[in-house]
């Protein structure tokens, strides 16, 4: 990922450096368990932890030798160590190393991910308490339905990201997993022992069956997580931008002092953080598509996942870090008018009340049939010849007049009618 979109702490996870330490890390906690089975001399363990080391700029240069990156690791730790390196690795395989020091990093990175995904949840739950009351008109397909609140609209995404979190915290038990079973996870040469040692200390759970690898089931569900929760980041970020056009203007993104929409035209305040969060959904999605397509590979193992995983799986959690960061302080830093959403709820002159009207008539008497007829009638009038609003026309026509009383048909244009359990609705949710 581009430093652009890389925060500090989630970038220091995917550093090379911060690779090779985890990769260190799993080769000692290997040579401790092997020499508490007797396979390494106690005092050659000692020299090893005490010298072990790595230097990223040698291992460059021997992996352009041996065009094999843990070999060249290995090599340049035994240039550290000397004579005892060679207990280093006893009995391992490549990826009994690279997978468990995956595994680690993985659960770092959604460990992250979910301080993210709580900031961003706790900051969508204020501003919706803080807007539980703010009535606006709801829209289907994009046209005026019934009368909302916009707390209400934010309560459903709170819930969402419930979910999301749920869904992430089993992806990270999924994902931190390591094994040490050698060529084809058959334990040839090391005891399962080493396993149990080496990912109960790195907060691991042992895969109960592996071959070279640790399956590809396990990341691909790890990388349709992060891709879900991207695709409700953007979902809010496309209802943010919506609701800031022109014609709509109930809520903006903060524009702060100094900022500039347009190279060309002074007056432009843009809803750039949402734009940039709604394309970065998008390549979680694709992403998310190729661990999928990781998952069957052949027999015991091949190394078509390997190329795509050093830029899906990094890339995948610095993207989402990044989103969820810029996503909380939108939501902080939003401007809400409620004045417009007023505005924008009478401009169709009382239509989005049109069920209220049929609901009253059917309780009068009325089937539903000739109810529905008689509202849609003064709805289409209204709507198409804007002679008289809706409201009028049902107060003028005496098949509603016969049945209605005065005070009736007043309160069936009465939005508050609506919203009696917005506060059951923001207790289920866990908001009060």
């Amino acid at each position: 990922m581009i430093e652009r979109y890389t925060r500090p702490a989630m970038g220091r996870i995917w550093s090379d450096e911060h690779r090779y330490e985890t990769w260190l890390q799993v080769e000692l906690l290997a040579c401790e368990a092997q020499r508490d089975l007797g396979r390494i001399p106690a005092e050659a363990v000692e020299v090893i932890k005490a010298k072990a080391g790595f230097d990223i700029k040698r291992i460059e240069e021997i992996e352009a030798e041996v065009r094999h990156d843990v070999i060249a690791f290995l090599t340049s730790v035994a240039e550290h160590v000397g004579p005892e390196s060679r207990y280093i690795h006893l009995g391992m395989t490549s990826y009994d190393m690279s997978d468990t020091a995956l595994g680690l990093r993985l659960k770092e990175a959604g460990e992250l991910l979910l301080e993210g995904l709580d900031s961003l949840r706790e900051a969508v739950g204020k501003r919706a308490v803080e807007h539980k009351d703010t009535i606006c008109v709801g829209r289907t397909h994009g046209v005026h339905a019934e009368p909302t609140t916009f707390g209400l609209k934010l309560s459903v995404y709170y819930d969402e990201l419930r979910r999301h979190r749920q869904r992430l915290t089993d992806a990270i038990g999924d994902v931190a997993a390591g094994k040490i079973s050698g060529a084809v996870g058959t334990f040839a040469h090391l005891e399962p022992e080493v396993e149990a040692y080496v990912c109960k200390n790195l907060g691991l759970d042992p895969a109960p069956a592996s071959t070279q690898i640790l399956q590809r089931d396990r990341h691909a569900y790890f990388l349709s997580v992060l891709a879900g929760i991207g695709t409700t980041v953007g979902k809010l970020a496309t209802e943010i931008r919506n609701l800031q056009r022109t014609e709509i203007l109930e809520v903006e993104e903060g524009f702060k002092k100094g900022q500039k929409g347009s190279s060309a035209m002074p007056h432009k305040r843009n809803p750039i953080v949402c734009e940039r969060v709604t394309g970065m959904a998008r390549l979680l999605l694709g992403w998310a598509l190729v661990g999928f397509e990781n998952v069957a590979l052949w027999h015991e193992r091949d190394l078509t996942n390997s190329a795509p995983e050093r830029v899906i799986l990094p890339d995948s959690c610095i993207a989402l870090d990044y989103m969820l960061a810029k996503m909380t302080d939108v939501v902080d830093g939003m401007v809400v008018y409620p004045e417009q959403m007023r505005t924008n709820l009478e401009a169709t002159g009382g239509l989005i009340f049109s069920q209220e009207v049929l609901l009253a008539l059917v309780n009068k008497g009325m089937t539903r049939e000739e109810a529905y007829d008689v509202v849609q009638e003064n709805a289409m009038e209204a709507r198409d010849k804007k002679e008289k609003t809706f409201r009028e026309l049902i107060d003028m026509d005496s098949r509603v007049t016969e049945r209605l009383s005065a005070d009736e048909i007043e309160a069936c244009f009465e939005a508050r009618r609506h919203l009696s359990h917005v506060d059951t609705i923001l207790g289920r949710v866990g908001l009060h």
